[in-house]
């Protein structure tokens, strides 16, 4: 039998002892938390709603409206209904593992956009192909494919969300907040960013900012200040921040001849809050606009 004392002298380090392992098991959590890299686990499709299925958000789901418009030239200074052009898309194929989704698009008149999107750990790309069946030119100047919500992943609403989105300026990285935004347009709320050779006339009736975009990149950071998710395309119409909390990069077509076809692609990003990363992987998917800057 041990004596009192010795028992006493037994357990007094015990405390200590649950505390250390306490801090350890705290700091490796914070670790392999921190370390982690932000995912994407899944994609569907349902009545026009893209869902990207990630952790990274307290409902597990980023909601995209896909697709949202085609529009006509001329969209800056007449009603956006005018603008549009009636469109409806179907889903072709959805794979058993939620990584694969392929559509069709019906355009009037007689133009068909056949679209690919293919989920990976970090990134959704989207391939488009856009066919004038027609015999005559046809007047698609631009279009929406793809309205990200991203109000929850930044838990900001649309009074301030702009302070933690961004784009590239000829200053660099750029909060939204501090592009020299304006409010002379046909509708407000919202910003648009437009880059240069594209005619002003045919962007979107939204305040556009003084500050151009150099890259076709527009982006947000997470409310922990851990994750950035952005979006580019290859061919950059405009980027667009609009009133439903949502960030665009909408390509430029630029009409169709007949028989014509075009092919477009674009990326959704979601990775660790770095720039340099972002830009690097941006310069790798989209060489084509280094050469052309």
């Amino acid at each position: 039998m041990i004596p009192v004392h010795s028992r006493r002298h037994l357990t007094k380090p015990l405390p200590t002892l649950i505390i250390v392992v306490a801090v350890i098991f705290i700091f490796l959590a914070n670790t392999l938390t921190e370390g982690a890299t932000p995912s994407f686990q899944g994609i569907t499709w349902t009545n026009n709603l893209l869902s990207l299925h990630t952790p990274i958000v307290p409902s597990g789901v980023i909601q995209i409206w896909y697709l949202e418009a085609f529009l006509h030239p001329g969209a800056r200074t007449q009603s956006w209904n005018l603008s549009k052009i009636p469109h409806q898309t179907k889903l072709l194929h959805a794979s058993a593992d939620r990584r694969k989704l392929s559509f069709v698009t019906e355009v009037q008149t007689n133009i068909q956009v056949r679209h690919r999107v293919e989920l990976k750990k970090d990134e959704v790309t989207f391939d488009y192909e856009i066919e004038n069946k027609s015999t005559a030119a046809v007047d698609l100047q631009w279009f929406q494919p793809a309205c990200i919500r991203v109000g929850e992943l930044m838990d900001r609403q649309q009074s301030n969300f702009v302070e933690r989105a961004f784009i590239f300026t000829e200053n660099g990285f750029t909060w939204l907040s501090d592009t020299r935004r304006t409010t002379n347009a046909l509708y407000l709320g919202g910003q648009v960013y437009v880059p240069p050779g594209i005619n002003h006339d045919d962007a979107n009736p939204r305040p556009v900012a003084r500050l151009q975009p150099v890259l076709g990149l527009i982006g947000c950071v997470s409310a922990d200040g851990k994750t950035m998710l952005a979006t580019a395309s290859s061919t950059t119409h405009e980027l667009f921040e609009g009133v439903y909390v949502c960030l665009h990069s909408d390509p430029h077509l630029g009409g169709l001849a007949p028989g014509e076809t075009k092919r477009i692609k674009a990326k959704i990003y979601l990775l660790k809050a770095d720039p340099e990363q972002l830009l690097r992987r941006y310069k790798k998917d989209f060489p084509q606009l280094q050469r052309s800057r």
